[in-house]
């Protein structure tokens, strides 16, 4: 209970941030540099880069302004936004929480284990289910701020819980997702994963 509190604690912090409102045709033609990694309309063919159709305007606004300011290291994103302006940014991201996402499959090996850490947690270890933040759905919270995760590549996914877990990434609620990929093992990690890129609403 004391994670579902803190989650939506750091939900109404982030619905603190303003931003201007995006207009989704405008950045429809901004986002054509982004298409060669996450895919015209969003729709990352590379398991390596994230899908961003469908996900939250506020989320990803505020993901793309930490990667232009130097906030959030994303290597092959190094000068991409540079000199964009935070209704640019905003514009992009309107343009792609417009966008329909696709969904993957789960590895059937790894259903249980994934379905029973999204909806309910590890109990002996205190990590809160994903779902208490991310929607049981995988919709996420996009007034809060909290990402939508269905249908997201797993491999996407295990090298950014990952990268919570060491630490590499801090940015936006990493306190939360520190905490709880730290005490998460890699197989469950990959579970949860898995089970992620096969749900949808």
């Amino acid at each position: 209970m004391k994670k579902v509190i803190v989650c939506l604690m750091i939900g109404m912090t982030w619905m603190g941030f303003s931003y201007a409102a995006g207009d989704a045709a405008s950045g429809q033609g901004k986002a054509a540099v982004c298409s060669g990694c996450h895919g015209g309309d969003g729709n990352s063919m590379i398991p390596s880069f994230p899908k961003l159709a469908g996900q939250g305007e506020v989320y990803l606004t505020r993901q793309l302004i930490d990667i232009r300011d130097g906030a959030r290291n994303v290597a092959e994103m190094t000068g991409i936004l540079t000199g964009r302006s935070d209704q640019d940014l905003a514009d992009i991201a309107a343009y792609y929480a417009s966008q329909k996402g696709t969904v993957g499959a789960t590895n059937p090996d790894l259903l249980e284990l994934g379905r029973q850490i999204y909806r309910a947690g590890i109990a002996e270890k205190g990590v809160a289910a994903c779902s208490a933040c991310h929607s049981p759905t995988g919709a996420g919270n996009p007034q809060a701020g909290f990402p939508a995760l269905g249908g997201q590549h797993a491999a996407y996914l295990v090298s950014t819980l990952k990268a919570y877990r060491t630490g590499t990434r801090n940015n936006g609620q990493a306190v939360m997702m520190q905490q709880v990929a730290a005490i998460m093992s890699d197989k469950e990690i990959e579970a949860v994963a898995s089970y992620i890129q096969g749900l949808s609403e």
